[in-house]
């Protein structure tokens, strides 16, 4: 099946959405929890361990996580405790109280469910990290497929997921919409025909 994004277009503007794709950090959730994660727990842990000054310690984080972006390791919990030798896990698990929904976010999915729009989850949130989000939030019960991009093997920057989550959960991608803050994620998605 070829998709491109001059099709789905023609498309869209004939058929009505039979499906809404979502993200969640940053779009349902909010990005509170994943900065105090990534750009300070983890940092000061290192400075800690390391005798470096917390700036130092932070820059060198960024660093080498942004030596990775666009790749399933720039979402990959279990790389990074390997990278840094810190359970990631264990520090999303004591930072979880931060885990919040963005303004918003509950009421627009009722309405999605009241008006029976399946409702698909689309996240690169490594899979420990989606359940804890999800036992966290409860938004779970919003949704008619929650899937990460994990056990496709690719991130949602690659057309290779688009093309495992379509035969997966099975929707028409010409008569969906998607809702990511990521540019080059929806960049692929769009090149994809969705």
């Amino acid at each position: 099946m070829t998709h491109t994004p001059e099709a789905a277009g023609a498309a869209q503007q004939s058929a009505p959405i039979s499906a809404v794709i979502l993200d969640m950090d940053g779009t349902l959730l909010d990005l509170h929890f994943d900065d105090q994660v990534w750009n300070h727990r983890l940092p000061a842990l290192l400075a800690a361990r390391h005798g470096h000054a917390a700036e130092e310690a932070r820059q060198q984080v960024a660093a080498r996580i942004a030596s990775a972006r666009g790749t399933l390791e720039w979402y990959c919990l279990d790389h990074w405790s390997e990278v840094f030798g810190v359970s990631m896990h264990e520090v999303e698990a004591g930072l979880s109280h931060l885990i919040r929904m963005r303004p918003g976010t509950e009421e627009f999915l009722a309405h999605l469910a009241g008006r029976g729009i399946r409702t698909v989850l689309a996240t690169n949130a490594h899979p420990r990290s989606l359940a804890l989000k999800l036992s966290r939030t409860g938004i779970e019960r919003y949704f008619t497929a929650i899937r990460s991009s994990h056990p496709y093997g690719y991130p949602k920057e690659r057309p290779e997921f688009w093309h495992a989550l379509v035969d997966d959960v099975a929707f028409d991608p010409a008569r969906a919409i998607f809702i990511d803050d990521n540019a080059a994620v929806l960049d692929a998605a769009r090149a994809w025909g969705i």
